[in-house]
């Protein structure tokens, strides 16, 4: 989060309740089969558990995935779960309670710790852990974080750090997966290779006899650009066919002009249509415009 906070996008232009539900329904109409609800934040919107009980009634859909800081995530879980919330992912980039203040500019550490220990007692296997490693910030915690799978049934996904506009971003701070693996096999030298889904973005790993497992999302070091197949939707209803694109189109002002159903479909097959092969590397992303992250989410 930077110092001085970010500008909130006034509430007429973000998506409503109906909205995000009639865009979702016609993306699981078009093969969708798995939607996260990503930020911003999205446990701070009051309607959430609402959003999560409608996307259950869509036939077609296998997951709802959430991801979140996991500040509120304890409190709201219980409602989350019965209205059909399956998968649960938490931002969360350092286990020293002063870091974690300087990052997310508040506290709030332990109420995160409680969340990830509730999602697991609640029967979420496993509970997903983000964490953006940077150089000069955490990479120092990388053996803490897999430790921290030794008895609790989390992915921790160890996630190469990105450029967005707002956040410095520098070469120099990126700490390549491969990296990050030496380190943890001079430890865990047993460390197993687990198979993975052919559209995964994260390469997955587990210490034998750890309740839980490591996974490592390599966007820089080595793009899965040819097997991704996200898309991804912003709070104010820009279609982004790559997080790292710059280019995005308006389902909201389509939908709010009337457009009808094929003609949203059209308008979405063109859009995905013009996703590229693959972005275009750390150096140039870093040169391009984009949204800073904190406005797109996690």
């Amino acid at each position: 989060m930077p110092e001085e906070g970010v500008q909130l996008t006034p509430k007429s232009e973000l998506l409503t309740t109906q909205e995000i539900i009639t865009l979702a329904r016609l993306f699981v109409k078009e093969g969708v089969d798995k939607i996260r609800l990503t930020g911003g934040e999205p446990l701070i919107r009051p309607d959430v558990v609402d959003i999560v009980g409608e996307l259950y009634k869509l036939e077609g859909l296998k997951t709802i995935a959430v991801t979140t800081n996991g500040i509120n995530l304890t409190r709201l879980l219980p409602r989350l779960k019965e209205a059909g919330l399956n998968a649960i992912n938490i931002s969360l980039d350092t286990l020293v309670p002063a870091k974690f203040e300087f990052i997310v500019r508040r506290k709030g550490f332990h109420k995160v710790m409680e969340g990830i220990h509730k999602a697991t007692e609640l029967g979420y296997h496993p509970v997903k852990v983000n964490c953006v490693v940077m150089r000069g910030f955490n990479e120092d915690e990388v053996l803490d974080f897999v430790d921290f799978t030794k008895d609790l049934p989390l992915d921790v996904r160890f996630i190469e750090y990105m450029p967005f506009d707002g956040n410095k971003w520098n070469f120099k701070k990126m700490v390549s997966y491969k990296e990050m693996l030496d380190t943890i096999k001079q430890r865990w030298p047993e460390l197993e290779k687990l198979p993975c889904e052919t559209s995964s973005t994260a390469k997955s790993y587990k210490v034998p006899h750890f309740q839980g497992q490591i996974s490592f999302i390599t966007s820089m070091s080595e793009h899965f650009c040819g097997s991704c197949n996200r898309l991804r939707i912003t709070a104010d209803g820009n279609l982004k066919v790559c997080l790292f694109g710059n280019s995005e189109v308006s389902l909201r002002d389509h939908l709010r002009s009337g457009a009808s159903e094929e003609e949203l479909i059209q308008i979405i097959g063109a859009a995905v249509g013009r996703k590229k092969k693959q972005h275009a590397g750390m150096f140039n992303i870093s040169r391009m415009k984009n949204r800073p992250m904190v406005l797109i989410g996690g």
